[in-house]
């Protein structure tokens, strides 16, 4: 039995929250989760996360049936980003202050014993099982490529002051490239989805020792306090989903 939880706080700095999330079980048992972390101007990040969020989480909830294939499922989530790309980006057009806005995206369903996940920006998913945590995604951004290319060390890359820029968002062009995973989702693993509010604030070893003290439940609400008690400068969202 899948078991979701999930907590977005505005952090301790920011005057706006401008992530969005939402998350489910379908009536078969399967779980789905989408977070968002929006950017561009006061309004422009709000705007862009929740149009996102909703776009895709409704084509889901109306397109996903009971016993698809991995096939469909990767086409469900992937076309569910695209349209949601589209929308933004029609939006920006048609509104002088919104022009630029954009958002990361992490979408999974959970469905048969695998982890389905797109996404683009630097929202992440990590696995966590019993053989340690694992990243799942990676990064769109400017020092992720910088580390790719053999130019910073991942240290470094932790408190480059151009880490915030990302290279892939929805709404930003009319088309946009999404990378796709599955992952084997096995009984007591835990899939957690984070903007990187909480990713700059806390590493993924921590993460993965609290896991090992407390529940699912639990741990969400540990991990927000925790980015929020190293300095809290941007909204933090946490979903995890437990198998």
């Amino acid at each position: 039995m899948l078991k979701i939880y999930s907590k977005s706080d505005i952090g301790l700095i920011r005057q706006t929250n401008q992530d969005a999330c939402k998350s489910g079980i379908f009536p078969d048992g399967a779980a789905w989760a989408v977070v968002c972390d929006g950017m561009g101007g006061v309004n422009g990040g709000n705007i862009a996360s929740s149009i996102a969020v909703d776009c895709i989480s409704d084509q889901m909830q109306s397109s996903y049936t009971p016993g698809m294939s991995d096939n469909a499922i990767k086409d469900l989530i992937t076309t569910a980003i695209y349209n949601a790309n589209l929308t933004i980006h029609e939006k920006a057009k048609g509104d002088a202050e919104l022009n630029g806005m954009g958002t990361t995206v992490v979408a999974a369903i959970l469905s048969n014993g695998l982890a389905h996940i797109a996404h683009a920006g630097d929202s992440r998913a990590y696995l966590l099982g019993k053989d340690g945590i694992k990243q799942l995604t990676v990064d769109h951004s400017m020092v992720q490529e910088m580390v790719n290319n053999g130019d910073l060390t991942e240290q470094q890359a932790k408190i480059h002051p151009q880490k915030n820029i990302i290279t892939r968002a929805l709404g930003v062009e009319p088309s946009i490239l999404i990378d796709y995973c599955e992952k084997e989702f096995l009984a007591g693993d835990l899939l957690l989805i984070c903007t990187d509010g909480l990713t700059n604030y806390v590493d993924a070893e921590q993460i993965y020792q609290l896991s090992g003290t407390m529940n699912a439940e639990s741990l969400t609400e540990k991990l927000v306090m925790l980015a929020k008690d190293c300095g809290g400068g941007d909204n933090i969202t946490v979903v995890i989903i437990e198998n």
